[in-house]
Order: C-alpha cells, then sequence, then structure tokens
C-alpha cells in the first residue's frame, strides 16, 4: 500500500509541474511575436558585443572573427535590401512548399487515406507507438521530408486507429528528431556530419577519412534504446495528458471502413507510376555514362550526395505522379486542372507558416551576418577544452553544450560547422576519436529539437496539431515534448558515458580511442 502511495504521489508532483510548463508556455505570446522579440534582443546584443570587442579565432582558417552590430550602416543596409532574398533562400521555406504541392495531390486524390487504411491492416494497434517514431527516424533520411510530410501523416494513422490525432504526430515529430542521431542504418546525415568532422580532424591530421559508417554502431544503439524509452514515455505520460480521442463531435468514432475495389485499383495504378519512377532513380545513379544523381568525380564517401540533395524534388514528383494515377483511376481526377487545383489547396495549410518562415529566416540570416553565432560555438568548445576533464565526463558536457547551442543554432549542420574545428581536434589529443566526439554532439543535437519554439519545425507541428485541435497551443505542445526530451537526454548521456568507459566501437573500423600517428 505505501508504495502504491508513494507512486501516485511521483505521478501527481510530475502532473503538476508538466501543468506548470504547460501553464507558462500558453501565457507566451505568438512564435512570430517572439521571433521579433528574440531579433530585437539580437540587435542589441551585436552592438554591445561590437562595442565590447568579442572576437573569436576560426580554427580552420586562422580568421579573427568579430562581433558586428546589426546597427552597422553595412548590416543595416544588407537587411533592408535583401528583405525579399533572405525570405525566399530560407531552406526549410524551399523544402516545404516543394514537398507540399506533390503532397496536395497526393492527400487530395485519396491517395494518402488509402495507403494509410491499408498500412493499418498490418500494424497492431499495440504497436502503434513505437512504429511510428522508428518509421519517422528512417524518414530522416529524406532530409527535411520526414518533418514536412510525415509527422502530418502520423496524426492521421493515429486518429484513423481510434487514437488522438496529436500524440501521433508529436511521435511522429519525436521520431524525426531522433532520426538526427539514432537510425538503423547510416545516411545522407552520417556524410554530411562526418564530413564537416574530417574538417575539424585534418587540423592535426592531414589524411584523416571520414568514414561513412563511423557512427552505425552507436546510432543503431541510440535508435533502439530510444524507440523503446519514447515508448514507455509517451504511454505512460503524454497519452494521459493528451486524453482520449473521440472522433466527432458526438463523441463517436468510425472505424476506418475497408478498402472497395476502385480504391484497391487506384493503389496499384499508384503502386505501378512508383515502381516507373523508381527505376528512373536508378538509372540516374546507375547508366553508364549518365548519373545526374552519382557524382564519381567527388571523394568516394560524397559521391551519392546528389541524390541525397535531390530527395525532396524526387518526392515531390512521385507524390505527383502516383496522386495523379491514383486520382485518374478511382475518378477524383478528370483533367490536369484538378491537379492544379488539389496543388493550392496542398499549400492553404501553410499559410501560418509562411508567416512564421519570414520571421524566422530573418533571424537565423541576422544571427550569422553578426558573427555571433560562430563565437558562440568557438567560445563555448574553447570552454570546455580549457575544462582539461577526462574523456567520459568531456564528451556528456560536450552533449549538453550541443544541446544547449541549438537554442541558438537550430541547424545541427551549421553548428557543428562552427564547433568541429575546435571540438575534434582538442578530444582527439585527449585520445578521442574524431568518430566518438561525432556521435556525442549528435546526442545532445537531438534533445533541444523537441522543446526549442525557436526551431522552424517545432512551430511546424504546432500548427500540425492545431488542425486536429484549434486550443492546442504552443505550452501544451512544449508540456507533451518535454518529457521526451529529458529521458533522451538522460539515456543519451549514460549511453555516452558507458560507450567510453566499455570501449565499444562506434562503428565499422571506429573506435571510441584515437592515436596521433607518429611523425
Amino acid at each position: 500500500m505505501p508504495a502504491k502511495a508513494e507512486i501516485t504521489a511521483r505521478r501527481n508532483w510530475r502532473d503538476r509541474f508538466l501543468d506548470s510548463v504547460e501553464r507558462l508556455g500558453n501565457a507566451l505570446p505568438d512564435p512570430v511575436a517572439i521571433f521579433v522579440i528574440i531579433i530585437v534582443i539580437l540587435m542589441l546584443v551585436s552592438a554591445l558585443g561590437a562595442a565590447q570587442g568579442w572576437t573569436a579565432t576560426n580554427p580552420v582558417t586562422g580568421e579573427v572573427l568579430k562581433a558586428k552590430s546589426l546597427f552597422s550602416e553595412e548590416l543595416l543596409r544588407q537587411l533592408l535590401t535583401e528583405v525579399p532574398k533572405t525570405y525566399t533562400g530560407f531552406t526549410p521555406l524551399g523544402f516545404a512548399l516543394t514537398i507540399m504541392l506533390g503532397a496536395g495531390v497526393a492527400e487530395h486524390s485519396g491517395l494518402l487515406s488509402a495507403l494509410l487504411r491499408r498500412a493499418l491492416q498490418g500494424i497492431s494497434v499495440k504497436l502503434l507507438t513505437p512504429a511510428v517514431i522508428l518509421i519517422g527516424m528512417l524518414s530522416i533520411h529524406a532530409f527535411d521530408a520526414g518533418f514536412l510530410v510525415y509527422v502530418p501523416l502520423a496524426g492521421m494513422i493515429f486518429a484513423a486507429a481510434g487514437r488522438n490525432p496529436v500524440m501521433g504526430i508529436i511521435l511522429g515529430f519525436a521520431g524525426c528528431c531522433t532520426g538526427l542521431a539514432g537510425n538503423l542504418f547510416p545516411g545522407q546525415y552520417d556524410v554530411l556530419i562526418l564530413g564537416i568532422t574530417q574538417t575539424g580532424a585534418r587540423l592535426l591530421v592531414p589524411q584523416w577519412e571520414m568514414n561513412p559508417f563511423g557512427n552505425w554502431w552507436f546510432i543503431l544503439a541510440i535508435a533502439v534504446s530510444y524507440i523503446g524509452l519514447g515508448w514507455l514515455v509517451a504511454e505512460r505520460i503524454v497519452a494521459p495528458r493528451l486524453g482520449d480521442w473521440h472522433g466527432h463531435k458526438d463523441g463517436s468514432f468510425e472505424p476506418p471502413p475497408p478498402l472497395g475495389e476502385c480504391e484497391r485499383r487506384g493503389l496499384r495504378a499508384a503502386g505501378l507510376v512508383a515502381l516507373v519512377f523508381a527505376a528512373g532513380v536508378a538509372a540516374m545513379l546507375l547508366l553508364p555514362g549518365y548519373t545526374p544523381l552519382y557524382d564519381h568525380t567527388a571523394e568516394p564517401a560524397q559521391r551519392i550526395l546528389p541524390f541525397y540533395r535531390a530527395t525532396v524534388p524526387l518526392l515531390f514528383v512521385l507524390m505527383l505522379t502516383s496522386g495523379w494515377a491514383y486520382g485518374k483511376a478511382v475518378g477524383t481526377i478528370s483533367s490536369h486542372r484538378d491537379v492544379v487545383k488539389m496543388m493550392a489547396k496542398g499549400l492553404e495549410g501553410m499559410l501560418p507558416y509562411l508567416v512564421l518562415a519570414f520571421f524566422a529566416a530573418h533571424f537565423v540570416a541576422m544571427f550569422g551576418w553578426s558573427n555571433l553565432a560562430p563565437i558562440t560555438a568557438i567560445q563555448g568548445a574553447s570552454g570546455l577544452r580549457a575544462m582539461d576533464a577526462p574523456p567520459a565526463l568531456l564528451l556528456p558536457l560536450l552533449t549538453t553544450a550541443s544541446a544547449w547551442l541549438d537554442f541558438l543554432i537550430a541547424s545541427g549542420s551549421a553548428k557543428w560547422t562552427a564547433m568541429a574545428p575546435v571540438a575534434v581536434p582538442m578530444l582527439m589529443l585527449l585520445d578521442v576519436s574524431p568518430e566518438m566526439t561525432t556521435a556525442a554532439y549528435r546526442v545532445g543535437d537531438v534533445v533541444t529539437n523537441l522543446i526549442s519554439p525557436l526551431n522552424a519545425y517545432f512551430v511546424l507541428t504546432l500548427i500540425y496539431c492545431q488542425r486536429w485541435i484549434p486550443t492546442f497551443r504552443l505550452g501544451s505542445l512544449l508540456s507533451a515534448t518535454l518529457p521526451i526530451a529529458a529521458a533522451y537526454y538522460v539515456a543519451g548521456m549514460l549511453l555516452t558515458v558507458g560507450w567510453v568507459a566499455l570501449d565499444i566501437p562506434v562503428g565499422p573500423g571506429a573506435s571510441v580511442t584515437y592515436q596521433l600517428p607518429v611523425k
């Protein structure tokens, strides 16, 4: 009996804390207003930094980076004259618009609904939570398409199964974020992030070569542990807070009907188009003498990068063509005019994001112009070096620094570009391999993405939630993702410490320790 009372007390304390987080988050201004406030603060800090002479030395080029005031003639002129360029050049915006054009056709033709209903026939409702997290991890191999396409689909999957769709959206988002540090197999992000690691490693060892599989065993362990942990936290903490899904306004829920013959015919047509499309992509990768998606002139580990970078437009074409084929087969599309209307409808739900992206784009650009981003990252990494701590302690500190810096620099690759030239050589001198350093960094990069209102995809996830529950607010999302982020942070730190202590290989041909070559 006392044990049960103790458990109840802990649950009550936890719920009260998350209630406070939700109230505090809901009291915050709209995310657009938050960006405006942060931009004003950034401008003031940049002026202070320029006046105080804040600097940092780029370890790669030796260039001394000086803080620049955003009130200076040069940067104020750049800000005012490049507003359209800054807005349209915001990478997540281009990804989002491109994907949603194709997704609009796939959705409004009925293809996505049919695919989801077909998929549910093979997935047990009991395994829905880990399945959604796992697929979210895998979707990150399609660059940011997972955040743009898969996350809202995860909500539809949960709704079709009679569960709260917001729960599905949050799990899909968590899976996509986790995919940056944990996955079943390496992909484009491993090539990108370890390529940046190579830049730092070559400051000490010019002949050091990037191993694209250098984090495989570690990211596999992260994937397995985070799926189980996310499943536990989601069902025990997040689901009770969100409550049951009652479907229609009268509280009833109608399970999705089985696929009819017409819909099965549409799926066969869409599948045939998808096979033709896949064959075309394979040809552009493998056809002798004509490989636009494979760069034979690049270093071996970099040759597949054109394919990875073309993932978003390729997905656009795939969804457009397969959705069109499905619509023609079932009768929802009669001409190209219907396709154009569906593409336009696909963008309607993006209007709030278009407003947000304007301010987010300028914040990111202005932060870079001021030089405060690289100065912050370089000084943070230098602080870790000054501690002269053992690797088992230093790597978790690097993970923590990565997590906190994510509030300032949302892009994991941009942040690592600034940190790697200091962190990687520093830890190589302490006998830690570049691969292990990269793995520790990636753990921290995941955690903050789940809870940062400055992460554009966090705000986009909020918009997805509000499609199902209009009263769902920023604090509601934050209180739902915070338990997952906290659990991932603790588990990631423990896994990193254990990995170093047990000296487990980080990946094929990549160990925890490193010995500098003897001259």
